[in-house]
């Protein structure tokens, strides 16, 4: 299979008030390994914060991210792709990171999120052909039985 994405990054914040291994794992699980950046950086009050954050190049870690997500998440993003790709064929999704720290993935609506962003490979350029391959590539994911 063609590469879907030229590039994937996921992204998440720990806070000062959090549990930092918990949320280690938590990015962890998702991300298929342990081995991921961090950065240690100050929040808006003077607090230590850490970035945690994983670029994942090759297909099968980003196939390991997004099989992680489970088949009612993927056809919710596949119900909603057409406002997580923009004209520059950038994905975007934002999972609320206490539901993930619980063991459920679910996209967030709030600001305490996990990010996964990625540049989808499209050839012309265009938001539709991005839509199309993205589509393709969950579905690639879901056998035929449990896509609905």
């Amino acid at each position: 299979m063609q590469a879907t994405f030229h590039w994937l990054r996921i992204e998440t914040f720990i806070y000062a008030t959090e549990k930092e291994d918990l949320v280690r794992e938590t990015f962890a699980n998702l991300v298929g390994t342990d081995e991921f950046d961090t950065e240690v950086s100050e929040g808006e009050h003077g607090n230590r914060m850490l970035i945690l954050q994983r670029m994942a190049t090759k297909q099968k870690d980003m196939n390991l991210v997004f099989s992680n997500l489970g088949k009612d998440l993927l056809e919710q993003l596949v119900d909603d792709v057409d406002n997580r790709i923009d004209d520059d064929c950038v994905f975007y999704t934002r999972l609320d990171k206490q539901k993930a720290v619980c063991g459920e993935y679910a996209v967030a609506h709030h600001g305490d999120v996990i990010s996964i962003t990625g540049k989808v490979a499209s050839n012309p350029a265009k938001k539709e052909v991005a839509v199309k391959n993205f589509t393709a590539f969950i579905d690639s994911l879901l056998s035929p039985q449990t896509r609905q």
